[in-house]
């Protein structure tokens, strides 16, 4: 392992002291999308690594989902409701356009004491919400902040578009923050964005620049679009680029990582992007063939059963990578 700057006692880190998670109960298997869309099991395992995906019921909102996760991730950090200063949720499908999903979240909480607000950065949402975070801990404006990444993309999905619908799921991810002594934490973020290729994966209505009205409601412009090529191709230069950045910014080498975490959309991305950080794939935390792409909320499904499952201990580093629409993409490294 690399030599590390030393310690401060005088500087205020970020440390994740608490995981959680939670998906829907009902389970979407490839064979029952065959009955939807012209497809097959064979076809979407082939190309994208995904069996089945998670969908929320119809009165199980995203801010449920947040607060299920959120609840567990509290449980493990042993805080209580009133402790929480700030609750930041990343999400693009939120309950309301306003009030934000993580006022909604407070309320489901009991958080009476946390400022709330929400971030859209799609599926590196979490990552970027982590940073937030830990500029205010940092900072020393608050002591405990709670992240979430939850989407419920089963709402946003165009059913009879087979390219797409066949990739989301539904889901939520938590983690709680705090000052930890005499540990380094999140050790660096990297976060960067390109509007010009925002419309290779988006959702073009439902706002004020293409308002859902009665005569363009067929055409669905309030789901999913997405240009598959163009967007697999920029998901694995991205998130290369922000992996290599984060490790030269973090003093360290690839092989210091014990847990690869990457954002879960395609089995074929992450391959690829594992062979070119030349990385053995045993590294890497995969479960997108239990819930395919759940967007915000990916990274931090897989980083709880991460933890949960003994992937990594104390003092070990795990790396997490992201790349979504906007375009957005992030990494981050940090010491648990």
């Amino acid at each position: 392992m690399v030599n590390l700057p030393p310690y401060s006692p005088l500087s205020r880190t970020a440390s994740i002291i608490g995981t959680g998670s939670y998906v829907p109960q009902r389970i979407l298997t490839n064979t029952e999308l065959e009955k939807i869309v012209d497809t097959s099991d064979a076809w979407i395992t082939s190309r994208t690594g995904i069996k089945e995906r998670r969908i929320a019921a119809s009165d199980e909102f995203t801010s449920h989902m947040a607060a299920k996760a959120a609840r567990e991730a509290m449980e493990q950090a042993r805080v209580q409701a009133n402790e929480i200063d700030l609750i930041v949720l990343a999400t693009v499908s939120p309950d309301t356009f306003f009030p934000a999903t993580a006022c909604h979240v407070q309320r489901l909480l009991g958080a009476k004491h946390a400022a709330c607000f929400d971030i859209s950065a799609a599926c590196s949402g979490f990552l970027y919400s982590l940073e937030v975070a830990r500029q205010f801990i940092c900072t020393s404006t608050y002591d405990t902040v709670l992240v979430v990444g939850a989407d419920r993309l089963s709402s946003l999905v165009n059913w009879s578009d087979r390219n797409t619908c066949v990739l989301f799921g539904d889901g939520a991810g938590a983690a709680v923050l705090q000052y930890r002594k005499e540990s380094r934490g999140i050790i660096t973020t990297f976060m960067r964005s390109n509007g010009d290729y925002g419309n290779i994966l988006c959702t073009p209505g439902g706002g004020c620049a293409l308002p859902v009205t009665p005569e363009n409601f067929v055409k669905r412009f309030n789901t999913i679009r997405m240009n598959g090529k163009e967007t697999f191709k920029l998901a694995i230069t991205s998130m290369q680029s922000a992996a290599l950045y984060a490790l030269q910014q973090a003093g360290l080498a690839i092989s210091d990582i014990e847990c690869i975490i990457p954002h879960q959309a395609n089995i074929r991305i992450i391959e690829v992007l594992a062979d070119r950080l030349k990385v053995p794939m045993e590294k890497v935390y995969i479960n997108l063939d239990r819930f395919g792409n759940t967007s915000a909320a990916a990274v931090a499904i897989a980083l709880d059963e991460a933890n949960r499952n003994g992937r990594f201990k104390a003092g070990d580093y795990v790396l997490m990578v992201t790349f979504g629409g906007g375009l957005t993409w992030a990494s981050s490294i940090v010491q648990w």
